[in-house]
């Protein structure tokens, strides 16, 4: 909160107790204006600005710094100067402070613990005030701190996959070229456009649904180009995608995997894979065929990556199930978007 507005409302708020406490008084001991005017105004402004003295100077000087035996000491001499002062005060207005309705005066000792009672409560609710103001401060530094860190692992990973898909595809091009494969320069020439989708359009925390499935094709697409006829892949989008949004580059890991570790080729056993999307919620379904020889040796960073990003972008929101048996992996993903 602005230093004008954090202004604004303690003066505000001084201006209503002080009002109330003065309708309070006024109906209850029928006392005169001027009478009032001094009880109120005045030693509203002296316990005012002993709450202020505590609230600005003792507290940041020596509380907050654990100095607790000097702020103790402060606190009980402030008490007694401001009961000094109060009792000073009241010896010069003595008409309308000291002099009871008989005309009796009030003595010292009684006045003097009134005053610091009254002194005890005002420090006591600017330490609430600032001990609460500073716990708020506290927690919302945190939060902004916390926050500023998850952006950075975010962007973190995500600049991962850039990098790991890139050195999957150009594997997977490289051996179209090796093989002097006619299907190369369409195979370079998807994959651009695979790329400008990663670097320019997936820069949102959200992208639409509908886009991101276009971008799964044209990566599926692609692995098609590079086994030729002999690429194999069930994939069926089921429900109405128009009007969703998801974490953009999430999905396509799990699909690397099937191609890379999996085996396509096989008409018998293709790729199944299977996106549903009822109202805000999103199954997706991926099985494929294990191919046993053919392991990552330098260890991928996919799933690690997109479990992490799930943890982040959807906590509480979805459930992940991946089975890896024998010869079968299947990964199912249920997604609150």
């Amino acid at each position: 909160m602005k230093l004008s507005w954090q202004i604004f409302w303690h003066v505000f708020v001084w201006v209503l107790l002080v009002g109330f406490f003065m309708l309070i008084v006024h109906n209850a001991d029928k006392l005169s204006t001027e009478n009032l005017v001094v009880l109120v105004l005045l030693y509203g402004i002296i316990n005012i600005s002993l709450f202020y003295l505590n609230y600005l100077v003792l507290i940041p000087l020596f509380l907050d710094k654990k100095k607790y035996g000097i702020y103790a000491a402060t606190i009980v001499a402030a008490v007694i100067v401001y009961g000094f002062g109060k009792y000073g005060i009241g010896l010069i207005f003595k008409q309308f402070i000291l002099t009871r309705a008989k005309g009796e005066l009030i003595s010292f000792g009684h006045y003097f613990l009134t005053t610091v009672f009254t002194s005890l409560v005002f420090l006591f609710l600017s330490a609430v005030l600032k001990f609460t103001g500073d716990w708020f401060l506290n927690e919302r530094i945190q939060r902004d701190l916390e926050n500023q860190r998850l952006s950075a692992e975010l962007a973190f990973l995500k600049s991962q996959i850039n990098p790991h898909f890139l050195f999957n595809s150009l594997n997977s091009i490289y051996s179209l070229a090796y093989q002097r494969s006619e299907t190369t320069p369409e195979a370079i020439l998807k994959l651009s456009e695979i790329m400008r989708y990663m670097l320019y359009e997936s820069n949102d925390n959200k992208v639409d649904l509908e886009k991101e499935l276009q971008y799964l094709q044209s990566y599926i697409d692609l692995q098609k180009i590079r086994f030729g006829d002999k690429a194999y892949i069930d994939f069926k989008v089921q429900g109405n995608v128009g009007s969703q949004q998801i974490a953009p580059l999430l999905l396509v890991a799990f699909v690397e995997n099937a191609f890379k570790h999996g085996v396509a080729n096989n008409p018998l056993t293709p790729i199944r894979l299977l996106i549903d999307v009822d109202d805000a919620h999103l199954h997706f379904y991926m099985q494929n065929k294990k191919h046993m020889n053919n392991r990552d040796t330098v260890g991928g960073i996919g799933l690690n990556n997109v479990q992490r990003r799930l943890n982040l972008l959807y906590p509480g929101k979805y459930n992940l199930v991946v089975n890896d048996e024998m010869d079968t992996y299947t990964v199912e993903l249920s997604l609150v978007l």
